[in-house]
Parts: C-alpha cells; structure tokens; sequence
C-alpha cells in the first residue's frame, strides 16, 4: 500500500510558496503522493502545475475536482498542461462536489449526477488520452481535440461512493478515491463492485486511494473529539452520510484512524488487508505536536 498526504488548499499551505514547502518536504520524506483538495482557497490543478516543475519524482493528484464547474474539455485542457509541467507525475482526480455546493451556492443544476458524471467521462477520458473527443448526449456535444507539447496520458480518479458510480469508475477510470468511507465498507462495498466493473469492462485491477483523518497521539479520546469538531461538516453531507451509516458510523471521528503506535499501524493494515492501494493521510491538526509526530510515523512505514 502506497502511503501519500494530504495537502489542504487553504490554511497553511493556502499560498503557492507554502504548498511548494510542503511537497518538497513530502518528496524529501520519501513519501509517495501528495494530494490536494479543491475547495475554496487554491485551484489545485493550477497548484500542482507549479509544484511539479518544482519537485522531482512525487505523485500530484487532485482529490478533488468538481465537474460541473469545468467544461471536461476545459479541465483536460488545463490536467494536460499540468502533466506537463510535472514531467507526467500528475493524476486527476474529479467528483461530483454535492447539492449544496452545485445548486446552492454556484446555481447550477445538480439533476441526474450518474447521467452528467457518464457523459463527463466520455468527453474527457479520450482527450487525457491525447485523443479527440466526439460525442453527442443530453449535457454535452463535444467534436474537438487538444495538442499540449510534453504532456503524456493522464490517470483518473473519481470519488464514487454509490452503486453507479463505482460501475462508472470501474469502466471508464483507474479507480476510486474515497473520504468519509471506513474499512468495512470498503472491502464489503467499494473494493467488490469497483472490481467487477473493471473486469467487465477489460480494465486493469483498479485503484483506491482512501482518505482518512488521522492523528498519532496518547490521547485518542482528544483526538476523536478534535476531528469530530473540525470535520463536523463531512457527516452532514448527504453522499458522506451514506457511507457512514453503511460503516455504522455516527461521524468522522469514528471513521478516523487514532491511537499510539501500535494502534494505528493495526490499523493501517486493516485499510491492506480490504484492497486499500494507497493511503491518503489527512492529518487533522490536534496540535503541533501531534502533526509532527504523526507524519514521522508515516515516514517510517514507507
């Protein structure tokens, strides 16, 4: 299992020279992906364009993207450039975002997601290809191709949690990425239906990058209290929420990976032993301490 972190796009590494220092020191820590969410501080694709002409050798993946803001054209347009800048160490990751996000705050209808995401992917897996795109359905109708010099095929990932959206990854992508998701429901829902419909579909075994909060410390109950109260939010969210309860979850904190030592490497094992391929550490800021001390047990797991 791949061990990589998470990045955030707003907060301490917010601005382009402290993203930089973050990946450097990740790459330099031999870790092996460094992720970032697309919120409302940086655009992470136009990030990592610059962080990759600034490292070397570390995986840059976008976790993620809404679609609907972004015409795939447009979003293919700007990953390829990105992939170029990074000498093809760039994954695209993309999801759907959610209701409130689409219709309450950007006005755009959020109807018939399934429908938009298949469509999305047929635009935009050929032209990740370095192939033209020519398609015709209910949302798009796309006849154009894309030539961006030094930029190689593009691995995607999409966030699919429900039933149709893992067929979707399992036939069009190179796999899954999940937040909000525990390990039972990984290895019992994620891992079974993602796979099937790979294999249907021709495909390579596929990919799950699974995100999780985590924080090594003395203190669990602390911890678990801290992550409940700063990630609140995510258990409020109608496609998070569903997978919490397929989890038996009451919120975030349950879901977290936290303890001592001991405990999280048990607990890191968990995520291989369900078909997790890489892990992706959103370390919650508890405190100083915590922070460092976990991403130095990280390290030493690689």
């Amino acid at each position: 299992m791949r061990i990589g972190i998470m990045a955030g796009a707003t907060g301490g590494e917010g601005t382009i020279e402290g993203m930089i220092a973050r990946a450097k020191d990740v790459e330099a820590r031999g870790f092996d992906s460094l992720w970032v969410a697309n919120i409302f501080g940086l655009d992470a694709i136009g990030a990592l364009a610059v962080v990759g002409h600034e490292t070397a050798k570390l995986e840059l993946g976008t976790a993620v993207v809404p679609t609907y803001p972004r015409h795939p054209v447009a979003i293919a347009q700007q990953t390829l450039t990105t992939q170029a800048a990074s000498g093809g160490r760039f994954t695209l990751g993309i999801g759907l975002s959610h209701k409130l996000v689409i219709e309450d705050m950007f006005g755009l209808s959020y109807d018939r997601p399934a429908v938009h995401m298949r469509e999305y992917l047929e635009v935009l897996t050929p032209l990740l290809r370095g192939e033209p795109a020519k398609f015709s359905g209910e949302h798009y109708r796309v006849n154009a191709g894309l030539q961006v010099g030094g930029a190689s095929p593009v691995p995607l990932l999409i966030a699919a949690l429900g039933d149709r959206m893992l067929q979707l990854a399992g036939k069009y992508t190179d796999g899954t990425i999940l937040w909000m998701t525990g390990p039972a429901t990984i290895e019992g829902h994620i891992q079974p239906k993602l796979t099937a419909a790979a294999e249907a579909a021709g495909r390579p075994a596929p990919r799950i990058v699974a995100g999780f909060p985590i924080a090594l410390t003395n203190d669990p109950e602390g911890a678990r209290e801290a992550i409940g109260t700063n990630l609140a939010m995510y258990g409020q969210l109608p496609s998070y929420r569903a997978m919490l309860d397929k989890e038996g979850a009451a919120g975030p904190a349950d879901i977290a990976i936290v303890g001592d030592e001991a405990a999280v490497k048990a607990q890191l094992g968990r995520l291989r032993d369900v078909g997790v391929t890489d892990f992706d550490a959103a370390i919650v800021p508890v405190d100083g301490e915590t922070d460092a001390r976990t991403l130095d047990f990280l390290q030493s797991e690689l």
